[in-house]
Parts: structure tokens; sequence; C-alpha cells
């Protein structure tokens, strides 16, 4: 089996979602990856596609989210250690299943509820992406009244998981989701 690409990885999504928001957050992780992989030194594309895929039983099974992964992505080809990197995203949240080990998996665990941070701040600026910085994303961070349904615990856990400081994944997510901001509607 190959790695998983980018766009077999949006083929298969749109086989399971049709929620417009659920495209954009896709997008969103999978920006936010390709920037950490480059922090890794890791296969950017790849990344972005493990990114794009991470919740692709959510729309269908969002009561049991991750598990379903393996019964959508293994007919469809997914090596089996790409799998296991999308369920470790939802390790000690919906499953207990697969704990994030690799830099990959922990990166996804920590950008997916802090890409929703990133979003909605950019959503009141009105530059949006634009000259975004850290230290005003961490002020909004800190707010626990703002973007209140992402679970900052968590995201704090992933950064000690990563072994990194919360501004250096911050970056990582602004700078990944500055790239693809058209995408993400926030130009």
């Amino acid at each position: 089996m190959s790695k998983l690409t980018l766009t077999q990885a949006k083929e298969i999504l749109a086989k399971h979602t049709t929620e417009p928001h659920l495209f954009t957050h896709a997008a969103a992780v999978s920006a936010a990856m390709g920037a950490m992989s480059e922090l890794f030194h890791g296969d950017k594309e790849h990344w972005e596609a493990i990114g794009w895929l991470h919740d692709v039983d959510y729309e269908k099974f969002p009561q049991e989210h991750c598990r379903h992964v393996r019964e959508l992505l293994a007919p469809e080809g997914i090596d089996e250690e790409d799998i296991r990197t999308i369920l470790a995203h939802g390790y000690g949240i919906v499953t207990e299943e697969v704990e994030p080990t690799t830099d990959i998996a922990k990166s996804l665990f920590t950008v997916d509820e802090l890409t929703g941070i990133v979003h909605a701040y950019a959503l009141m600026r009105p530059e949006r992406m634009k000259d975004m910085s850290v230290k005003s994303l961490k002020k909004k961070f800190k707010d626990k009244r703002f973007a209140a349904k992402c679970n900052r615990d968590l995201i704090q856990r992933g950064f000690d998981m990563l072994g990194l400081d919360a501004g250096t994944v911050m970056e990582c997510c602004i700078k990944g989701m500055q790239e693809h901001e058209s995408e993400l509607a926030l130009d």
C-alpha cells in the first residue's frame, strides 16, 4: 500500500461527508498539518492528506466518532499506519484505542481543536488571516469564552505531548492557514 495522497483524501472524504463546515474544518486541519510537517521534516502532502481525512466518520457517526474510521478507510486501501494516525486524534476524547505516539499523530491531536480557535479569530478580524500574530492569538486562547467549544485542555495536552510551546504550534497553524486562506474563505 502506498501513502495516502491529498487527492485520495479529498475523494474519500467526499464519499462520507456533505456538510460544508466539515470540509472547511478538513481544509483548516490539512493546512495546519502541512505546516507542522515542515517543523518535523515530514512528507507535507501526506500530513495534509491525514489532516483532510481525520474526521471521515464524523458526519455519519457523530456520537461514535473515530469508531468507524477503520471500516470506512480499510476498503479504500488506506494503510494501517495512516488509519492508526487518524484514530489517535480521538485518544482520551472519544476512544482509548490508539494513543498518539508519532509526530504526525501528536500534531493531528493538537491542531484539530487549535484550528477552530484560529478560524474563529480570523472570522472576527477585518483582515482575516493577514498579519495574524501569535501574541494576539495567545490572548484569544486564554479567553475561555472565545471559541468556547474548542477544548483548551486538549490543546494543551497536545502541546505537552509534542514537547513544544504553544507559540510554536500556533505559529504553524497560522502559517498553514494563511497559505490556504482562499480555500478557507478567509482572504
